[in-house]
Formats: structure tokens, C-alpha cells, sequence
């Protein structure tokens, strides 16, 4: 039996917030948006840049719930070239870094729904550099 991936699906309380982040800040493409008022709720289907096979599936309920703990997810990783231009977007658009790039490998971001997005540097590690050396946490990731 194979099994292949199909997609990863987000509980969201703030849909136009949480596509900010994933589009804005994480440079995600919104490949569809889905409303379906008889079922109660706004799907916006996204994808990493070329690769139509990975989705992220943000699910806003219109019944205004809000999700906590295993009702959201646990956490998304993403390999990325430039780990630091991508945290520091991430700040600038008054996001956090829960766990900053300080090893030049790996981050840790929240989402506005309090979701782990884990950053991957692909390849090579970068140089150890301010402001991310020094940077506490912010939070739990």
C-alpha cells in the first residue's frame, strides 16, 4: 500500500490575518479560495511557489470558533534559501519569531492562530550573525 501526501489543514479564527502571514510573510501562493455557505465555512487552498503538490489548506468555520491545542495542528516545516530575509519579513510585518535563526539552521514562527511554522535553512548553514545570535525566544514554538 503507498501512501502519498495530500495536504496539511489549518483551523484559522482569523482568516484575512493568517493568509497575510502565510502569503505576505511566508511568500505562500493562493492557488483557491472556496466558500461554501451551507456547510459553514471559507477554505483558502495555498501553495509553495512551484510546487502545486504541497497545499496548506487555511479552514475559517463560520460559526466563529476558536481552536485550541490538537484542534489546530501541530506544526508546518519549510525548507527555505535565505532563512534570515525570511524571519526578518516576518518581523517587519509584526509577526513573531518564537525561536530565532540563532544557529543559522533553523526557526520557529507563530502564526496568528498560535500555529508552529518551522523554517529549514536548505543546504549549507548560514553565518552566525546579529541580531539573531543574541535574540531570546518569544514564547513557545
Amino acid at each position: 500500500m503507498q501512501f502519498l501526501f495530500s495536504h496539511a489543514m489549518l483551523r484559522v479564527h482569523d482568516l484575512q490575518t493568517t493568509r497575510r502571514f502565510f502569503v505576505d510573510g511566508l511568500g505562500l501562493v493562493e492557488k483557491q479560495t472556496c466558500v461554501n455557505e451551507a456547510a459553514g465555512f471559507t477554505m483558502v487552498i495555498l501553495n509553495v511557489p512551484g510546487d502545486d503538490q504541497f497545499e496548506v489548506h487555511l479552514t475559517y468555520n463560520h460559526d466563529d470558533q476558536r481552536y485550541v491545542g490538537g484542534r489546530t495542528f501541530g506544526h508546518l516545516a519549510f525548507f527555505v534559501d535565505d532563512l534570515y530575509t525570511v524571519c526578518a519579513r516576518i518581523l517587519e510585518l509584526g509577526f513573531t519569531v518564537a525561536r530565532p535563526p540563532r544557529d543559522g539552521v533553523r526557526a520557529f514562527l507563530r502564526t496568528p492562530e498560535g500555529i508552529s511554522i518551522e523554517l529549514i535553512k536548505q543546504g549549507a548553514p548560514l553565518p552566525i550573525i546579529e541580531p539573531w545570535a543574541s535574540m531570546a525566544n518569544d514564547g513557545t514554538w
